[in-house]
């Protein structure tokens, strides 16, 4: 019995409901992106995908920079208040891509199990 049910991944992190006595514990997201973990509502995910374009409009002026991709000078708040990430604009582009796959899937599997059913 696996532990986890995996919701999204890309080649920079992945996103998973856990497992808990053959119950699937929706309520809250684990979301891994590089090192690091996530525990976050649905809620919280929207939240963060705001701060991620939030990110791309504070460092839009750097699209002339021959450093754009490989440097760490990008700062990317999180709904954490305690926790902020320096990632180059790859990086940028791979969370952003795990939150929005991750908030697809969920929305869509809410309208198929859900108001979508007949």
């Amino acid at each position: 019995m696996q532990k986890i049910k995996q919701i999204y991944y890309n080649d920079s992190g992945t996103s998973f409901y856990w497992r808990k006595e053959n119950e699937i514990l929706i309520d809250k997201v684990q979301l891994i992106f590089r090192e690091t973990g996530f525990y976050f509502t649905k809620q919280e995910l929207q939240l963060f995908k705001s701060c991620i374009e939030e990110s791309y409009s504070l460092n839009s002026c750097c699209d002339d920079c021959e450093l754009k991709n490989q440097c760490h000078k990008f700062l990317l708040t999180t709904p954490c208040s305690q926790i902020d990430l320096a990632v180059t604009m790859q990086e940028l582009n791979a969370v952003k891509d795990l939150v929005e796959g991750t908030l697809f899937k969920i929305n869509l599997d809410d309208y198929l199990y859900g108001v979508g059913m007949n």
